[in-house]
């Protein structure tokens, strides 16, 4: 099955746009589990067991389990997700970009080693950077195009030759000539509505990502209006704001009201499009 069906049947079953980040900082870890990272996994996947009929994908972020040696954290959780939550897709947040035999490791390393259903990547090295990931049937990969950081701007931003501007480019070749099997999305940052716009008339089918919503200041509303179609998938990100709603032993309790008031956010932007 292809990615970006599965992410539409997630997005069907659970009624929801969101995509609950899997960012593990033991130094937030509630209390009696500060700082210990021999307890990743159990923190995560008590956010899994809280969130998993509310979202449509979990995006665990790779650095957070290897800057602690929890690499074995994060395929214990990938098997976890896939036997507690077997219909919600799983996007590893990697933001991979090399070329050659490095890209086919980096590609090992998503699919075989973690068992993602997609993962994210840099574009800058151009297709043969994407090419790799692009050799196994149904995964996705979700190229980094508008990202959410201010700094995004400094190469994004920038215009061309040809008149458009870096991430407009990115946009277009990942809606056409990159897109040879279907598999691509694009990220881009809820924090820039209007990019997110023209990414969506520049890729009108493709899946987008939208990080940034809750602790980066993001508008959930904005980014629904901005991005999504009734045939054009859209997910929307939220991490910390989720993770770390509360700092007592009832944080998974607390994440999962962070969780249904999000959904019901994006659901509620997602309902006015649709009655215009």
């Amino acid at each position: 099955m292809q990615f970006v069906t599965r992410l539409t049947r997630a997005q069907q079953r659970a009624d929801s746009l969101l995509c609950v980040g899997l960012d593990p900082e033991p130094a937030r870890f509630p209390t009696g589990w500060v700082n210990d990272a021999a307890r990743i996994f159990d923190f995560c996947a008590r956010i899994v067991d809280a969130t998993k009929d509310l979202v449509a994908a979990f995006k665990p972020q790779i650095a957070y389990f290897a800057a602690h040696r929890a690499e074995d954290h994060l395929e214990r959780l990938m098997s976890y997700i896939r036997r507690v939550a077997p219909d919600v897709p799983v996007i590893l947040d990697a933001k991979r970009g090399d070329v050659g035999s490095t890209a086919e490791q980096y590609a090992r390393e998503a699919f075989e080693r973690y068992q993602a259903d997609a993962v994210t990547l840099s574009p800058y090295l151009g297709f043969d950077s994407i090419e790799p990931y692009l050799r196994y049937p149904g995964k996705g990969a979700i190229l980094l195009c508008r990202t959410s950081n201010p700094g995004g701007a400094d190469l994004q931003g920038q215009k061309l030759a040809s008149g458009e501007l870096v991430y407009e480019r990115i946009a277009r070749l990942a809606a056409t000539e990159w897109n040879r099997n279907g598999q691509l999305g694009l990220v881009v940052g809820a924090t820039y509505p209007a990019e997110i716009a023209r990414v969506r008339e520049l890729a009108p089918a493709l899946p987008l990502l939208i990080p940034g919503v809750g602790a980066q200041g993001g508008d959930a509303a904005a980014a629904v209006a901005a991005g999504w179609r009734v045939d054009a998938p859209i997910v929307v990100s939220s991490s910390r704001a989720v993770l770390y709603a509360s700092t007592d032993n009832d944080f998974d309790a607390a994440a999962r009201r962070v969780a249904l008031a999000t959904r019901a956010t994006l659901n509620a932007a997602r309902i006015l499009i649709l009655r215009r």
